[in-house]
């Protein structure tokens, strides 16, 4: 029962950073599951058949909110269903020796890019309204829709900073689509788990306790993200993916690393965290405080030109 309540807020914390962030609900989930001893392409499976639920209550949040670019949902969501039925069936074929460590590095990765990404990069602006074009999007949505269902997560740290960098389309708007999309690519890898699996490992109470956390969150997730400093939340979130899957792979029969030389690694990954965090906390004040004074000159500006 225990473990159940645990599941069940790690999908609400999950969801609520997916749906502020535009990703991360997967590969958070994912590297718990991984973490408790868990088959790495069941808990893949078990992620995604939560995640039909999720993503449907969160694409309809979002929709809600207004912040869904529906030609962006459909011109990357039906290639990543491509995708992520091929890398579903691909996971379920390995060895779960090879697979475990394997899904480990793919997490790190991934949790790396969210934390480097949000801290370091800023959010181009200049290209606000341009189209997005399918011969773009299109092989962005199968490459993230692949790496999602191997990785046990991974469509929105691929397909939501991709789409920010290109600055056409407004950050709510880039985690809305994505979110919404990912309903067709958590049916489409579903699907794929289950028939290479067979239902093989899949706890059906593992994935209600996921579902039941993630709805409660999804329209909280959808209200915030119009509130909560995406910058600050992505390094942190990244820092914990980071973190805990390094410890898999520490321990994994790749590396087999010492105590010493673990909990040397632990040590430095921490401070690097902490100070990302502390970085991005600093950076944010500072955007908030130019956008702030840009506001006031602007209503004075205004006030001149009335007078």
């Amino acid at each position: 029962m225990r473990k159940l309540v645990l599941l069940a807020l790690v999908g609400l914390g999950a969801q609520l950073v997916d749906g502020s962030l535009g990703m991360a609900y997967g590969v958070t989930s994912t590297t718990l599951l991984l973490f408790i001893g868990t088959n790495p392409a069941a808990a893949s499976a078990t992620v995604h058949l939560a995640e039909i639920g999720t993503t449907l209550a969160s694409g309809a949040a979002h929709w809600k909110f207004g912040n869904v670019d529906w030609p962006v949902v459909f011109k990357i969501g039906l290639p990543g269903g491509v995708g992520a039925f091929a890398g579903a069936t691909f996971l379920s074929s390995l060895d779960t020796e090879v697979a475990k460590p394997l899904m480990a590095l793919v997490l790190l990765v991934l949790g790396a890019y969210v934390l480097i990404r949000f801290t370091v990069a800023g959010l181009r602006t200049d290209r606000l309204g341009q189209p997005l074009r399918r011969r773009f999007l299109a092989p962005l949505g199968l490459f993230a829709g692949f790496v999602d269902a191997t990785g046990g997560g991974g469509w929105g740290p691929v397909g939501t900073p991709a789409i920010l960098a290109s600055g056409r389309l407004e950050p709510r708007k880039v985690i809305g689509s994505i979110d919404t999309s990912e309903f067709i690519v958590s049916v489409a890898a579903s699907i794929g788990f289950l028939l290479a699996l067979g239902g093989q490992g899949i706890d059906a109470s593992w994935v209600a306790a996921l579902l039941l956390g993630g709805l409660i969150a999804a329209p909280i997730a959808a209200w915030l993200v119009r509130h909560v400093p995406p910058r600050v939340l992505g390094s942190a979130v990244g820092g914990i993916i980071v973190v805990t899957n390094a410890r898999t792979l520490l321990r994994s029969d790749w590396i087999n690393a010492s105590d010493t030389a673990a909990w040397t690694t632990y040590a430095v990954l921490y401070l690097v965290w902490a100070a990302a965090v502390a970085w991005s906390v600093r950076a944010w004040r500072a955007e908030s405080q130019l956008a702030t004074q840009d506001a006031a000159a602007q209503t004075d500006a205004e006030v001149a030109a009335a007078r």
